[in-house]
């Protein structure tokens, strides 16, 4: 991927002289660097020509820019939480990928929340005491994934606990330790182990401890992830000062979309197909009728997600000898071969999940799991702000009429 511009191409992007442009590096709008050579001639950062050509546009068309901000365009709001640069994730300046292999979802939990990355801030899972209306629901939701029984638990855990009307930051914090862990519990079949991860292992069926490693590395990957649709759909609930409880229930709904966490379903179909008819003849056959080869290529990372690709590598490492690999193997040489993408996390959840014979819905449960801790970081901040999200709408329909005889004719 291009880094640098020479002054005749900085220029014409921006639509200036190239006298202009030395203006803008004075002013430090953009940084340059020498080439190597004799010429020692200049090149200029991409992204700053780019960050300025975004500018000056929003200045010319604010509509405009407004619209494109809703589908992958500029910032909309702040956040302190997490970034996304060249590649990279960070996770309060930490990166994620580190955080991933050296600490627990718990420690992340309290990094997005109280900017401490700290185990006790949410607490031990084998402390929380299940309410007792979830024991009664437990036999009816015992044909759902844990994705739809906290759906249909959700509010009645709400109207059970009225401490969670408390807006306050500390206030927020524990009743978000009560959300993850009571999914927690329905995702073990209240089963719980000292840490969010021991208690998915335990429960779903693995005493090895490489496989605890890879559940926990799996939820912090998919902890937070910047102002994505659930994130998004989640502040904009909270901005309302509707409590946690319904700001979580709005962002599970908005996760389990097939364009969002629901995409890893379509992982799944794209592995059984395989299984049957081979990778070959799966991924030609998709690219041959025009369709989409699900889990792969992120518009937010144009050399690939290095949360798939950190999972991707860590199922290779610790469970090489699973006889899915080979088959996962073949299908990401062939699709990087034929269209240039690369895994997204979608495809590491699902591959981790059945590599390791996870439960029906595994991959989607740990995506929830995990975003569940950036939901709460991100409803943090939002209750931190007190401004009601309330974006305009451009108006495209058929203009007032006088009477309403003129619109019947």
């Amino acid at each position: 991927m291009t880094k640098f511009l020479s002054a005749q191409e900085a220029a014409a992007e921006l639509g200036i002289s190239v006298s202009t442009l030395y203006s803008y590096v004075s002013r430090g709008l953009i940084r340059s660097e020498e080439t190597e050579g004799k010429s020692r001639a200049r090149r200029y950062y991409v992204e700053d020509v780019q960050a300025l050509k975004q500018r000056k546009e929003a200045r010319r068309n604010p509509d405009v820019v407004a619209e494109r901000a809703l589908n992958w365009g500029e910032p909309v709001l702040d956040s302190s939480l997490t970034l996304i640069e060249e590649g990279h994730l960070y996770y309060r300046g930490l990166d994620a990928l580190e955080l991933a292999q050296t600490s627990t979802l718990e420690a992340v939990a309290g990094l997005l929340w109280m900017d401490e990355l700290d185990e006790t801030i949410v607490g031990a899972a084998a402390e929380f005491v299940v309410p007792s209306f979830y024991q009664a629901l437990r036999p009816q939701l015992a044909e759902r994934t844990p994705v739809e029984a906290l759906q249909v638990v959700l509010p009645l855990a709400a109207v059970h606990d009225l401490a969670a009307y408390d807006l306050s930051p500390a206030a927020v914090q524990q009743t978000g330790a009560r959300i993850l862990h009571l999914f927690t519990a329905i995702a073990t079949d209240n089963q719980l182990a000292p840490t969010i991860a021991q208690s998915l292992q335990q429960a779903w069926g693995s005493a090895q401890p490489q496989y605890g490693r890879l559940l926990n590395a799996a939820l912090i990957l998919c902890a937070d992830h910047e102002l994505n649709a659930s994130s998004f759909t989640a502040r904009c609930v909270a901005s309302t000062n509707a409590n946690p409880y319904a700001a979580v229930q709005a962002g599970l709904a908005a996760l389990q979309g097939p364009k969002h966490g629901g995409h890893t379903e379509r992982v799944e179909a794209l592995f059984r197909e395989a299984a049957v008819s081979g990778a070959r003849q799966t991924v030609m056959g998709r690219l041959r009728r025009g369709e989409e080869i699900s889990g792969f290529g992120h518009k937010l990372y144009p050399e690939g997600d290095p949360r798939g690709r950190l999972l991707l590598d860590l199922v290779s490492q610790l469970v090489p000898e699973a006889p899915l690999w080979p088959l996962v193997q073949e299908v990401v040489e062939l699709v990087y071969e034929s269209v240039g993408k690369r895994p997204t996390i979608d495809l590491g959840l699902v591959t981790l999940s059945q590599v390791l014979s996870l439960p029906a819905g595994a991959p989607l449960t740990l995506f929830a799991m995990g975003r569940l801790v950036g939901w709460i970081g991100q409803i943090m901040e939002q209750y931190a702000l007190d401004a009601l999200i309330r974006p305009r709408a451009r108006y495209t329909g058929i203009r007032p009429l006088r009477r309403i005889v003129d619109r019947a004719g």
